[in-house]
Protein backbone atom coordinates (compact mmCIF):
# COMPACT_ATOMS: atom_id res chain seq x y z
CA UNK A 1 0.00 0.00 0.00
CA UNK A 2 3.04 2.28 1.03
CA UNK A 3 4.01 1.71 -3.16
CA UNK A 4 0.15 2.60 -4.21
CA UNK A 5 0.26 5.86 -1.80
CA UNK A 6 3.58 6.52 -3.31
CA UNK A 7 3.62 6.96 -6.52
CA UNK A 8 0.19 8.64 -6.43
CA UNK A 9 1.51 11.55 -4.58
CA UNK A 10 4.61 11.32 -7.30
CA UNK A 11 2.30 11.61 -10.11
CA UNK A 12 -0.06 14.08 -8.58
CA UNK A 13 0.07 18.43 -8.32
CA UNK A 14 -0.68 18.33 -4.77
CA UNK A 15 1.42 16.07 -3.37
CA UNK A 16 4.20 16.42 -0.92
CA UNK A 17 7.28 18.53 -1.99
CA UNK A 18 9.94 14.94 -0.87
CA UNK A 19 9.38 11.68 0.56
CA UNK A 20 11.82 9.85 2.59
CA UNK A 21 11.42 6.18 2.75
CA UNK A 22 12.90 3.46 5.09
CA UNK A 23 11.95 -0.45 5.43
CA UNK A 24 13.17 -3.45 7.59
CA UNK A 25 15.96 -4.33 5.03
CA UNK A 26 14.69 -5.30 2.08
CA UNK A 27 15.36 -2.91 -0.39
CA UNK A 28 12.43 -1.60 -1.35
CA UNK A 29 12.93 1.51 0.61
CA UNK A 30 15.63 2.36 -1.81
CA UNK A 31 13.93 1.35 -5.02
CA UNK A 32 10.98 3.06 -4.49
CA UNK A 33 12.73 6.33 -4.00
CA UNK A 34 14.48 5.83 -6.55
CA UNK A 35 11.08 5.12 -8.93
CA UNK A 36 9.57 8.48 -7.26
CA UNK A 37 12.10 10.59 -6.80
CA UNK A 38 12.08 10.34 -3.06
CA UNK A 39 15.14 9.37 -1.03
CA UNK A 40 15.76 6.40 1.28
CA UNK A 41 17.35 6.88 4.84
CA UNK A 42 19.07 4.06 7.10
CA UNK A 43 15.98 3.99 9.88
CA UNK A 44 12.83 5.30 11.10
CA UNK A 45 14.30 8.18 13.40
CA UNK A 46 16.01 9.28 11.03
CA UNK A 47 12.70 9.37 8.78
CA UNK A 48 10.96 11.27 11.53
CA UNK A 49 13.82 13.74 12.21
CA UNK A 50 13.62 14.89 8.02
CA UNK A 51 9.57 14.76 7.64
CA UNK A 52 6.63 16.74 8.93
CA UNK A 53 4.60 13.50 8.87
CA UNK A 54 5.50 9.58 9.57
CA UNK A 55 3.40 7.47 7.39
CA UNK A 56 2.98 3.79 9.23
CA UNK A 57 2.15 1.24 6.33
CA UNK A 58 3.35 -2.42 7.88
CA UNK A 59 1.83 -5.07 9.40
CA UNK A 60 -0.10 -4.01 12.86
CA UNK A 61 2.08 -6.57 14.77
CA UNK A 62 5.00 -4.26 14.12
CA UNK A 63 3.84 -1.14 15.68
CA UNK A 64 5.23 -1.16 18.71
CA UNK A 65 8.28 -1.83 17.02
CA UNK A 66 8.22 0.94 14.90
CA UNK A 67 6.77 3.25 17.73
CA UNK A 68 9.97 2.51 20.01
CA UNK A 69 11.97 2.69 16.69
CA UNK A 70 10.92 6.50 15.87
CA UNK A 71 11.93 7.18 19.53
CA UNK A 72 9.23 10.08 19.64
CA UNK A 73 10.66 11.91 16.75
CA UNK A 74 7.83 11.83 14.82
CA UNK A 75 5.77 15.49 13.96
CA UNK A 76 2.68 13.64 13.09
CA UNK A 77 1.54 10.11 11.97
CA UNK A 78 -0.64 8.49 9.88
CA UNK A 79 -1.84 5.14 9.87
CA UNK A 80 -2.50 2.50 7.12
CA UNK A 81 -2.46 -0.29 9.56
CA UNK A 82 -5.54 -2.39 10.21
CA UNK A 83 -7.13 -3.17 13.20
CA UNK A 84 -5.45 -0.29 15.17
CA UNK A 85 -7.85 2.26 16.32
CA UNK A 86 -7.14 5.88 16.79
CA UNK A 87 -6.85 5.23 20.62
CA UNK A 88 -4.08 2.69 20.23
CA UNK A 89 -2.52 5.22 17.97
CA UNK A 90 -2.46 7.87 20.77
CA UNK A 91 -1.41 5.71 23.45
CA UNK A 92 1.53 5.14 21.44
CA UNK A 93 2.52 8.20 19.69
CA UNK A 94 1.00 11.24 22.31
CA UNK A 95 1.18 14.95 21.78
CA UNK A 96 0.95 14.08 18.03
CA UNK A 97 -1.81 14.59 15.23
CA UNK A 98 -3.03 11.11 14.52
CA UNK A 99 -4.71 10.47 11.39
CA UNK A 100 -6.35 7.03 10.59
CA UNK A 101 -6.78 5.92 6.98
CA UNK A 102 -7.40 3.23 4.61
CA UNK A 103 -6.70 3.39 0.57
CA UNK A 104 -7.17 1.35 -1.71
CA UNK A 105 -4.51 -0.22 -4.30
CA UNK A 106 -6.25 2.33 -7.12
CA UNK A 107 -4.58 5.55 -5.29
CA UNK A 108 -1.65 4.60 -6.98
CA UNK A 109 -3.61 6.38 -9.89
CA UNK A 110 -5.39 8.47 -8.46
CA UNK A 111 -8.67 6.77 -8.59
CA UNK A 112 -10.75 4.57 -5.87
CA UNK A 113 -11.37 5.55 -2.00
CA UNK A 114 -9.60 6.34 0.85
CA UNK A 115 -11.14 6.07 3.97
CA UNK A 116 -10.39 7.47 7.16
CA UNK A 117 -11.83 7.96 10.80
CA UNK A 118 -12.66 11.37 11.62
CA UNK A 119 -9.90 13.69 13.07
CA UNK A 120 -9.84 15.85 16.23
CA UNK A 121 -9.72 19.74 15.32
CA UNK A 122 -8.45 20.23 18.66
CA UNK A 123 -5.75 17.50 19.10
CA UNK A 124 -5.29 16.86 15.18
CA UNK A 125 -5.38 20.68 14.14
CA UNK A 126 -4.16 22.00 10.95
CA UNK A 127 -1.37 19.31 10.29
CA UNK A 128 -4.90 16.50 10.90
CA UNK A 129 -6.55 18.21 8.12
CA UNK A 130 -3.51 19.15 5.41
CA UNK A 131 -2.89 15.39 5.96
CA UNK A 132 -6.11 14.72 4.75
CA UNK A 133 -5.85 17.16 2.20
CA UNK A 134 -3.13 15.08 0.74
CA UNK A 135 -4.68 11.73 0.44
CA UNK A 136 -7.48 14.09 -1.15
CA UNK A 137 -5.32 14.17 -4.20
CA UNK A 138 -5.09 10.66 -5.00
CA UNK A 139 -8.43 8.97 -3.97
CA UNK A 140 -12.34 9.96 -2.80
CA UNK A 141 -11.97 10.50 0.67
CA UNK A 142 -14.77 8.90 2.80
CA UNK A 143 -15.06 9.72 6.76
CA UNK A 144 -15.57 6.17 8.57
CA UNK A 145 -16.48 5.77 12.37
CA UNK A 146 -13.19 4.43 13.84
CA UNK A 147 -14.97 1.57 15.50
CA UNK A 148 -16.11 0.21 11.53
CA UNK A 149 -13.11 1.55 9.80
CA UNK A 150 -12.00 -2.57 9.68
CA UNK A 151 -15.56 -2.86 8.18
CA UNK A 152 -15.02 -0.58 5.41
CA UNK A 153 -11.51 -2.42 4.95
CA UNK A 154 -12.92 -5.67 4.56
CA UNK A 155 -15.58 -3.82 1.69
CA UNK A 156 -13.25 -1.14 0.16
CA UNK A 157 -9.37 -2.36 0.21
CA UNK A 158 -9.93 -6.27 -0.03
CA UNK A 159 -12.23 -5.25 -3.21
CA UNK A 160 -9.75 -5.21 -5.95
CA UNK A 161 -8.36 -8.69 -4.89
CA UNK A 162 -12.09 -9.93 -5.32
CA UNK A 163 -12.62 -8.52 -8.10
CA UNK A 164 -9.23 -9.28 -9.75
CA UNK A 165 -10.52 -12.91 -9.51
CA UNK A 166 -13.57 -12.52 -11.08
CA UNK A 167 -12.47 -11.15 -13.69
CA UNK A 168 -9.92 -13.15 -14.38
CA UNK A 169 -12.27 -16.25 -13.96
CA UNK A 170 -15.04 -14.85 -16.66
CA UNK A 171 -12.01 -14.48 -19.54
CA UNK A 172 -10.52 -17.87 -18.56
CA UNK A 173 -13.86 -19.25 -19.27
CA UNK A 174 -14.18 -17.37 -22.34
CA UNK A 175 -10.68 -18.28 -23.62
CA UNK A 176 -12.01 -21.95 -22.95
CA UNK A 177 -14.68 -21.59 -25.21
CA UNK A 178 -12.77 -20.13 -28.41
CA UNK A 179 -12.28 -16.19 -28.25
CA UNK A 180 -9.11 -14.46 -27.79
CA UNK A 181 -7.59 -14.74 -24.30
CA UNK A 182 -6.45 -11.00 -24.51
CA UNK A 183 -10.06 -9.75 -26.02
CA UNK A 184 -11.82 -11.64 -23.55
CA UNK A 185 -10.64 -9.63 -20.58
CA UNK A 186 -10.64 -6.43 -22.57
CA UNK A 187 -14.24 -7.62 -23.06
CA UNK A 188 -15.24 -8.25 -19.09
CA UNK A 189 -12.49 -5.46 -17.88
CA UNK A 190 -15.07 -2.84 -20.07
CA UNK A 191 -17.91 -4.71 -19.07
CA UNK A 192 -17.10 -4.31 -15.59
CA UNK A 193 -16.30 -0.35 -16.07
CA UNK A 194 -19.95 0.49 -17.53
CA UNK A 195 -21.73 -1.29 -14.92
CA UNK A 196 -19.96 0.12 -12.65
CA UNK A 197 -21.62 3.28 -13.85
CA UNK A 198 -24.76 1.92 -14.12
CA UNK A 199 -25.25 0.92 -10.70
CA UNK A 200 -24.37 4.00 -9.55
CA UNK A 201 -27.32 4.70 -10.58
CA UNK A 202 -29.80 1.81 -10.26
CA UNK A 203 -30.01 -0.43 -7.04
CA UNK A 204 -27.85 -3.84 -7.81
CA UNK A 205 -31.22 -6.03 -7.65
CA UNK A 206 -33.07 -3.51 -10.53
CA UNK A 207 -29.96 -3.97 -12.68
CA UNK A 208 -29.99 -7.67 -12.60
CA UNK A 209 -33.81 -8.29 -12.63
CA UNK A 210 -33.09 -6.14 -16.23
CA UNK A 211 -30.29 -8.14 -17.29
CA UNK A 212 -31.84 -11.63 -16.55
CA UNK A 213 -34.73 -12.12 -18.40
CA UNK A 214 -36.83 -14.92 -16.87
CA UNK A 215 -35.72 -18.09 -18.86
CA UNK A 216 -32.49 -16.46 -20.28
CA UNK A 217 -29.16 -17.13 -20.62
CA UNK A 218 -28.24 -14.63 -17.54
CA UNK A 219 -30.66 -16.09 -15.50
CA UNK A 220 -29.09 -19.49 -16.10
CA UNK A 221 -25.45 -18.05 -15.03
CA UNK A 222 -26.89 -16.68 -11.67
CA UNK A 223 -28.18 -19.95 -11.22
CA UNK A 224 -24.85 -22.15 -11.59
CA UNK A 225 -23.30 -19.17 -9.37
CA UNK A 226 -26.15 -19.71 -6.58
CA UNK A 227 -25.77 -23.80 -7.20
CA UNK A 228 -22.11 -22.94 -6.39
CA UNK A 229 -22.16 -21.09 -3.51
CA UNK A 230 -20.36 -17.53 -5.21
CA UNK A 231 -23.62 -15.72 -2.98
CA UNK A 232 -22.44 -16.76 -0.06
CA UNK A 233 -18.82 -17.30 -0.56
CA UNK A 234 -18.45 -13.17 -1.40
CA UNK A 235 -19.99 -12.73 2.36
CA UNK A 236 -17.74 -15.77 3.89
CA UNK A 237 -14.96 -13.33 2.33
CA UNK A 238 -15.86 -9.83 4.19
CA UNK A 239 -16.26 -12.42 7.30
CA UNK A 240 -13.18 -13.79 7.18
CA UNK A 241 -11.41 -10.36 6.72
CA UNK A 242 -12.92 -9.33 9.05
CA UNK A 243 -11.37 -12.06 11.27
CA UNK A 244 -7.75 -11.65 10.45
CA UNK A 245 -7.71 -8.59 11.00
CA UNK A 246 -9.29 -8.90 14.65
CA UNK A 247 -7.06 -11.89 15.09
Amino acid sequence: MATAIARGWASSEGGPEAMLFSDAGSGRAARLAAETGGEAVDSLRDLARGSDAVVLAMKPGALETAAEMLEGEAKAIVSVLGATSVARLRELFPDVPVVRTMPMVAVEIQSGVVCHAPIDAELDGTAGARLLDLFDEIGHLVEVRDEVMDVATALMACTPAYLAVVVQNLAEAGAEEGIDEEQAYDLVLDSFAGTIDVLRRYDPIEVRRTVASPGGSTEAGLEALADAGATDAFREAVAASLRRMRG
